[in-house]
């Protein structure tokens, strides 16, 4: 090779190699996009995270509105199973039949404050479960007999033996029946 060809290609060379310059450049541009990119997976992962604790806030105020609306609509709940055993006897009482002109005056008056009574649960969302002729529903009755009687049907309420009642939609006190086999 002649000494014009070596020097050129020595000068080719030095082109080609890139000078120290060039190369912190470079690494400059590649640090600041890998810094970049980590700011950017970092605020994706924050807006993520700040996503998930908004749905949980909504969750919770969701639930708590509903713990908040179910304790208001069944407030009443303990009082009426309280007075459940009263309204037994009460209509025990009311079935005795009057000798004397007291105690028929007496069952008048027993009758009104019953009728008032069951006015005041009902306005409260109280309501008997129906039972004789209905068929046997385990959520709100309580079989306690069953029998074979002629004119009911398979599974069918006999007899009521103690009354059911429910406040709005949930069962307070389910019915003890007597159902046909």
């Amino acid at each position: 090779m002649t000494e014009k060809e070596t020097q050129t290609m020595e000068e080719e060379a030095i082109e080609q190699e890139p000078n120290a310059e060039e190369i912190s450049e470079e690494a400059e541009q590649t640090e600041e996009l890998s810094t970049e990119e980590s700011h950017q997976a970092e605020v994706t992962e924050l807006n993520n995270r700040l996503l998930r604790v908004q749905a949980d806030y909504d969750n919770f105020r969701r639930r708590s509105r509903e713990e908040k609306e179910s304790a208001a609509k069944y407030r009443s709940q303990t009082v009426i199973e309280a007075l459940l055993p009263v309204i037994d006897n009460f209509e025990r009482a009311l079935l005795v039949k009057p000798e004397t002109e007291e105690a028929k005056a007496l069952l008048q008056g027993m009758e009104m404050v019953y009728r008032q009574f069951q006015e005041a649960l009902k306005s409260e969302g109280v309501e008997v479960i129906e039972t004789v002729g209905q068929t046997f529903d385990p959520h709100l009755h309580q079989a306690v007999m069953q029998v074979e009687e002629e004119g009911f049907e398979s599974n069918q309420i006999v007899e009521e033996l103690q009354k059911g009642y429910k406040l709005k939609d949930r069962v307070v006190r389910p019915s003890m029946v007597k159902v046909n086999a």
